[in-house]
């Protein structure tokens, strides 16, 4: 982490109608135009980066599997956020919760 960033590690809950359409036609999450955390509501002014996280596949030696998609976002009020979507869910309880919100840097 980088000097003036909080860990946060708590789901966050995409707003409906503002998943990118056109990542998810290729495979990718579509990442959310706005999202819910702690009962407020955050819209993304830009995407600054974009990353993936591999790890081994169950399938076989050598093959990988992306487990983590992750985005370094400015959201409208100037906040930087590092948000991932998890690819599978960390347990039965909580899979409904694929988008974490990782860390927060407030300007």
């Amino acid at each position: 982490m980088t000097e003036g960033e909080q860990f946060i590690g708590e789901s966050i809950k995409p707003v409906e109608g503002t998943m990118d359409a056109a990542a998810m036609s290729g495979g990718d999450p579509g990442f959310p135009g706005k999202f819910t955390w702690r009962r407020r509501e955050y819209a993304v002014a830009e995407v600054l980066e974009k990353w993936k996280e591999a790890g081994n596949s169950r399938e076989g030696p050598g093959e990988q599997y992306r487990r983590k998609h992750w985005f370094r976002i400015r959201t409208v009020d100037g906040t930087e956020m590092k948000v991932y979507f998890e690819r599978q869910a960390r347990s039965k309880s909580q899979r409904k919760s694929r988008w974490w919100l990782y860390t927060v840097t407030r300007c």
